[in-house]
């Protein structure tokens, strides 16, 4: 359809231009972007606008219609416009008033701008006219029916709507279509709109237009809501009543009484879509008829619901395997983790059994050590070099059975367990499940949850593992569990038979240094807003604080140490300080304060009846100093110290042994009748027992009564016999580091604990001297000095 102009402004030439092929007139606009299939009024005013308007009036020809950049701009030339407009033709044109011409136009079709085109009296460009894509496919419908519906709900909150602008929305089909006339109505900003405008397929502008019309109706929403709040409300009780009372009559006219239809259609889409097993889908189709007949007022209506929804959100089907790169995750391995060689190894170990046999069923790892040594962070590597998500389950002060296999639903509030909630959360049955601090569950009289885990932990059983809440099996062979606990004696027998246990002892203090300056110096600047050359930590200051601030086998107290340094130096920073901080050893008394830690072994080294040992915590190694005394008595033996009943059988078994060997340590008999011994263990308010004190029990007795020091350089460990002979012990290694961190020289251990001294780092094993012990007779050779021999006070110092 066309207008003819009446009485223009402007003269119009005698003759209509013929322009070349694909080179049309262009109409600048300031604040307008035109789509196809829209109707829009267009309104000029410029001499070469006015001008191409004449010329397309005049030719019956289309113009194109573009944004131009700056929207000030009074004589834009060709690069001043956006590239992409629509091409349009008028379909009716006003008389001009006051020197401005109004105008319908059609648009129809996108173009791109090549070049432009000189020698007319209004602007014109070479184009490339831009075919519109038809996409067809599922995920494109989906698109269209959202836009849709979002697009008409916006019709609602705007004022006065042609109705055939409701109408064009909703008998359009093509997302493209559909698209372009959403967008000529949104009120967004004009640069998003020539963005539209340039996106070409439909399904990527259709997602614009949807993420643009979400912010548009939430803004729109609130609006409305605000308003609402001025007027008068109703009491919230009877505001209820008269929802309900309304509900209930418009389910009663479309006999839909009991429930809601799209929320029903909407779970029963759900559950076809989860990809449940036959006899879950059952259930869950069976729950969702009772919900069917419930009227939405009842109090199980939301129970039912929610456990339908539970249903439908669990990862049900079966994943794709993904592929496992061997180089990839030692890699990701050597990139975490500094040390831990044989662990890292039999990690990889693991990985090349899931390459091999996906299918098979792998152990179930228990990483088993001290705070801080990384295991909660193995497992993520290990998520991270196989490609599943990683989902961490804290199982520490559990006691409820419930906690783990979940509630059942006749309770209110009931969930799941901590099993299905992790894999809820995770969205894939393949995922790496850790199980945090296994060692600390605890029963109850609510039951006992490590017997409820050992079926999740079963590869025989935890293929069809049954939820309290859920009431279906539940399939978790796919899942690879990795649990982590800092005690191996805590966790029950029957858990721990199921599991395949991997010791992290801790770090030596070399180790620490350079995980120090790998990881946690470049941690600690970035979370306290540093530059690399705004601070520097030395590498004596790092071993201060390694000696003196810390002393544990992990490396989480360094890191907090290490976190308090820089944010010392970010103060300077904020301050004003444009030269770099260096914080050297020095520095640390003044930012950290007084040293810790103090290495008490010089004081100790002259006096008698004190011994070095060594002993295991659940924190790493440490060393305890035996002290011996003897005061006038009957023969009685004291203990102090806090110690448990097989430490107090040590001591007993290394007074009876001192006195039978009497005479080779040249102690009258008669000796022993007229005193009491007493036997004591610092750190009084600390419990200590264990088997592995008997050997320095005996030394400091045996100091004690020959009046032979025990060497300061010297720390030992192990069990004694009454025939004298030296038994084997545990945690060597975290012994043996417990004695490099206090600076220990001489090591003396069971002969038949040499074989553990191959978990000991080289370094440290290249650093000390290690005597093996079979008697106690090898024990005083390496640990009594002569009678006598005792250190120079000058060299009583702390180190």
């Amino acid at each position: 359809m066309q207008s003819t102009p009446s009485a223009p402004s402007t003269p119009l030439p005698e003759a209509a231009l013929q322009l070349p092929l694909n080179v049309v007139a262009l109409i600048p606009m300031r604040n307008l972007v035109m789509f196809p299939h829209v109707l829009t009024a267009v309104t000029v005013g410029r001499p070469k606008s006015i001008a191409a308007l004449k010329h397309a009036l005049d030719g019956v020809a289309q113009i194109g219609i573009v944004l131009q950049k700056d929207p000030g701009e009074n004589e834009p030339v060709f690069d001043a416009l956006h590239a992409v407009g629509t091409l349009a033709t008028v379909v009716h044109h006003f008389d001009p008033e006051e020197g401005q011409h109004h105008a319908v136009c059609q648009g129809i079709q996108r173009f791109r701008m090549i070049e432009a085109a000189e020698g007319y009296p209004f602007l014109a460009a070479r184009i490339e006219r831009i075919e519109e894509q038809v996409d067809e496919s599922a995920e494109a419908e989906a698109l269209a029916l959202q836009l849709r519906e979002r697009a008409i709900e916006l019709m609602s909150f705007l004022p006065s709507v042609p109705p055939e602008l409701v109408h064009a929305l909703q008998t359009t089909r093509g997302p493209s279509a559909l698209a372009d006339i959403t967008a000529s109505v949104v009120d967004v900003e004009v640069n998003e709109k020539q963005a539209l405008l340039e996106t070409i397929a439909p399904a990527e502008r259709v997602a614009m237009l949807l993420k643009l019309l979400s912010h548009r109706l939430q803004v729109l929403r609130l609006s409305r809501e605000i308003g609402e709040r001025t007027k008068e409300q109703l009491d919230e009780h009877q505001r209820k009543f008269l929802l309900r009372e309304q509900m209930k009559t418009i389910q009663h006219a479309l006999g839909e009484e009991g429930g809601n239809a799209e929320e029903m259609k909407r779970l029963d889409e759900a559950i076809a879509k989860a990809g449940m097993p036959a006899e879950a889908e059952a259930h869950a189709r069976k729950e969702l008829g009772r919900l069917r007949s419930m009227s939405d007022a009842s109090g199980e209506y939301s129970m039912l619901r929610t456990y339908l929804e539970w249903m439908t959100e669990l990862p049900w089907r079966a994943p794709a395997l993904a592929p496992i790169d061997l180089g990839v995750a030692r890699r990701t391995l050597e990139t975490d983790h500094f040390g831990l060689e044989r662990v890292k190894q039999r990690i990889l170990e693991f990985l090349a059994v899931r390459k091999l046999n996906p299918e098979g069923r792998a152990p179930i790892l228990c990483f088993v050590g001290p705070p801080g040594v990384g295991k909660t962070s193995l497992g993520q590597s290990i998520a991270r070099a196989i490609q599943r998500p990683f989902v961490r389950v804290s199982l520490g002060g559990v006691h409820d059975e419930a906690e783990i296999r979940g509630h059942r639903r006749t309770y209110i509030g009931a969930l799941p367990g901590n099993i299905v909630q992790g894999l809820r959360r995770a969205g894939a049955r393949d995922c790496v499940m850790m199980l945090d601090e296994v060692d600390k569950l605890n029963a109850s009289a609510h039951g006992d949850p490590s017997a409820a885990l050992l079926e999740v932990l079963d590869p025989e059983q935890n293929n069809s593992f049954r939820d309290n809440y859920l009431g279906v099996p539940f399939d978790l062979s796919r899942v690879v569990f990795i649990a982590t606990a800092n005690v191996l004696d805590n966790i029950p027998p029957p858990v721990r038979d199921r599991m395949e246990v991997i010791d992290l002892p801790g770090y030596t203090q070399e180790e620490k240094l350079q995980i120090a300056q790998t990881y946690l110096v470049r941690r600690q600047r970035e979370t306290n807003g540093l530059k690399e050359d705004q601070c520097e930590l030395s590498v004596g200051a790092l071993e201060a604080i390694i000696a003196n601030y810390t002393r544990e086998a992990g490396v989480r107290q360094l890191e907090r140490e290490i976190g308090r340094t820089m944010r010392h130096a970010a103060m300077k920073v904020a301050e004003g300080a444009t030269e770099k901080i260096r914080i050297d050893a020095a520095a640390l008394d003044t930012i950290l304060g007084p040293a810790k830690y103090e290495r008490e072994l010089a004081l100790r080294s002259s006096v008698t009846g004190v011994a070095t040992g060594l002993a295991w915590t659940p924190v790493g190694g440490d060393i305890l100093f035996i002290e011996a005394t003897r005061v006038p008595g009957n023969g009685k033996l004291n203990l102090t110290g806090q110690l448990g009943d097989v430490m107090k059988e040590s001591a007993q078994a290394a007074l009876t042994l001192v006195k039978s060997r009497g005479v080779d340590l040249r102690v009258p008999s008669g000796s022993f009748d007229n005193i009491d011994v007493h036997l004591h263990i610092p750190a009084g308010a600390i419990p200590k027992d264990g088997p592995s004190a008997g050997v320095a029990m005996f030394i400091a007795l045996a100091s004690l009564f020959t009046d032979r020091p025990v060497r300061h350089d010297v720390a030992m460990t192990g069990e004694i016999s009454l025939r004298g002979l030296v038994l084997p012990i545990g945690g060597v290694k975290e012994k043996v580091l417990a004695a490099q961190r206090a600076g220990i020289a001489t090591v003396l251990l069971p002969a038949r604990n040499l074989k553990d001294l191959r978990d000991v780092p080289e370094s440290v094993r290249a650093s000390m001297q290690f005597v093996a012990l079979e008697t106690v007779d090898d024990a005083m050779r390496a640990a009594l000095a002569e009678a006598g021999a005792r250190k120079a006070a000058p060299d009583l110092v702390l180190v």
